[in-house]
């Protein structure tokens, strides 16, 4: 499907100036308005910058950035200097961005201005990292604010020489790692080629999305998380469409306020803001959302009382999916047109999907088992991990960790992670089919169920809940809740102990920690 030099900077962005595309808007940034001319100059005029001061390629780029335009600028220079990309959150602790140091040994860390000095840290106690390039400051002013040593991202791209400036790499060569945490341990890379994303693009953003170049997006998820990097810089750019970013932390009020400034087409979502967007609608609304054609979910499952509420209040459909950094991005999706509440959707085309059982033969409709997906989007292995890369991957082959079945439709029902299953009194029970029922009360605004031991050592499903607004948290309503899944579930599989919460510990992609919440039995 693609030449054997093949660059992802090329594909994704310099088309665009092939098409006459240079002088129309891409990016969006609070006042800030940057064309394609202007991304792909600042891009190149980087890179050049990166392999002047030392960068290799193959080598890793560390990139810490906010949704900004440097971010757009630093992911392109990567690429178009032959080096690899490895994104991490802004919002983490010394000890993580040493560790992502260690583990990536990324040659050069572009980071925000606020990091800058954590980095400078970091790079001389590094035998690897050599340079920190920093977002957001200046060393040319009266007063720098860029740390000695570190070197200004504007500056940079300011007196680099301008003109093309792009690898020659090879369809496979490798071009970006996507961190996963699973369920346990530390997060590891997924790494992949650059024809892994061009897949993706090809198979699910243009035929499932059907994005197109009058589209607008926008998302609450950031840049760093592999599904936010595809729908909100990479879709969108493949196809000649305009995006929205902005710094802020993602709440209701920002997604709202983005909404009605910029009218984006194609909103990026996931199940918690979905559900807090309609409550603050509730409470401070009613909000304007004509200008979307979708709204996208991932990341966790999306409840049908959300999907119900959501249709009846804004008449968007939601096109809830899975994807994972093992294939980059979504593989399973419901369609325009298409969406069956309660489902993933169906195959994306280009991907094969099989619902096993434990010898690896294809289960029937209606029965559960392990996710088996097939797709040249599929990571090459996870970086220090052979143990688990043999595991996962087999060839273009990714066994999963998720459990699902399908229907008579080739429609797949997620059914919970096969790590995160609980026994109770011998009989296995999945979490979120507690959550969805708790979610569905009027009370609670955000449920999450782990495992938990009670005085006998014997398994039980615990719920920690946040209340919705007006609602106090007490005895009463504990037993208001146990009764409700007793009500509507098998009443085994009510929740034993709920506890309350102000909100859910959540992990750098913004799902929720249940190592977090299963390890407060420890405490």
């Amino acid at each position: 499907m693609f030449p054997e030099r093949f660059n992802l900077a090329r594909y994704v962005l310099e088309h665009n100036l092939d098409a006459g595309r240079g002088d129309k808007v891409a990016l969006r940034w609070r006042d800030e308005e940057h064309t394609y001319a202007g991304l792909s100059e600042a891009s190149s005029r980087l890179a050049r910058a990166l392999t002047e001061i030392g960068l290799r390629a193959e080598e890793r780029v560390l990139i810490v950035l906010p949704d900004r335009p440097e971010f757009s600028h630093a992911f392109f220079a990567t690429l178009k200097a032959g080096a690899v990309f490895a994104m991490v959150n802004t919002l983490l602790t010394h000890d993580d961005y040493a560790y992502y140091v260690e583990y990536s040994r990324a040659r050069v860390a572009i980071v925000d201005e606020s990091l800058a000095e954590l980095f400078m840290q970091l790079r001389d106690a590094s035998p690897h990292l050599q340079h920190v390039v920093v977002a957001g400051g200046r060393t040319t002013l009266d007063k720098p604010t860029v740390p000695d040593g570190a070197y200004a991202l504007e500056d940079l791209v300011e007196q680099a020489p301008g003109g093309e400036f792009c690898f020659d790499s090879h369809l496979h060569d490798i071009c970006g790692w996507l961190f996963t945490a699973g369920s346990t341990g530390k997060p590891k890379a997924a790494v992949h080629f650059h024809e892994d994303f061009a897949f993706n693009i090809e198979h699910y953003a243009k035929q499932v999305l059907g994005i197109r170049e009058t589209d607008v997006t926008a998302g609450v998820p950031k840049l760093f998380f592999g599904y936010a990097t595809g729908t909100n810089l990479m879709f969108p750019f493949a196809v000649g469409a305009s995006t929205s970013l902005f710094s802020e932390r993602s709440t209701p009020e920002t997604i709202f306020e983005i909404c009605t400034r910029h009218r984006p087409t194609l909103l990026t979502s996931v199940p918690t803001m979905i559900g807090r967007m309609l409550a603050h609608d509730r409470d401070h609304g009613p909000f304007d959302l004509g200008s979307l054609r979708m709204v996208l979910s991932a990341g966790e499952k999306l409840p049908d009382s959300l999907q119900v509420q959501w249709m009846d209040r804004f008449g968007v459909e939601i096109l809830d999916g899975i994807g994972s950094a093992e294939l980059f991005h979504i593989y399973i999706s419901n369609r325009p047109g298409a969406v069956k509440f309660g489902s993933l959707g169906q195959a994306v085309p280009g991907y094969d999907c099989r619902v096993v059982d434990e010898n690896g033969f294809e289960l029937p409709a209606g029965e559960v088992g392990r996710l088996e997906v097939r797709g040249e989007s599929s990571a090459l292995c996870y970086w220090q991990a052979h143990e688990q890369s043999k595991a996962t991957f087999r060839g273009d082959l990714v066994v999963t960790g998720d459990l699902f079945r399908m229907d008579e439709d080739d429609y797949f029902f997620y059914e919970g992670r096969a790590d995160e299953l609980l026994k109770v009194g011998g009989v296995w029970v999945a979490p979120h089919e507690i959550e969805d029922c708790l979610l569905a009360h009027e009370a609670v605004a955000e449920a999450a169920v782990v495992g938990w031991e009670d005085r006998d050592s014997l398994v039980k499903p615990k719920a920690f809940v946040v209340p919705a607004s007006g609602w106090p948290p007490d005895a009463e309503l504990v037993a208001t809740l146990q009764q409700w899944v007793k009500d509507k579930l098998a009443p085994y599989k009510y929740p034993r102990f709920i506890e309350f919460m102000s909100a859910l510990p959540r992990n750098d992609r913004g799902k929720v920690d249940r190592k977090d919440l299963r390890a407060r039995q420890l405490d």
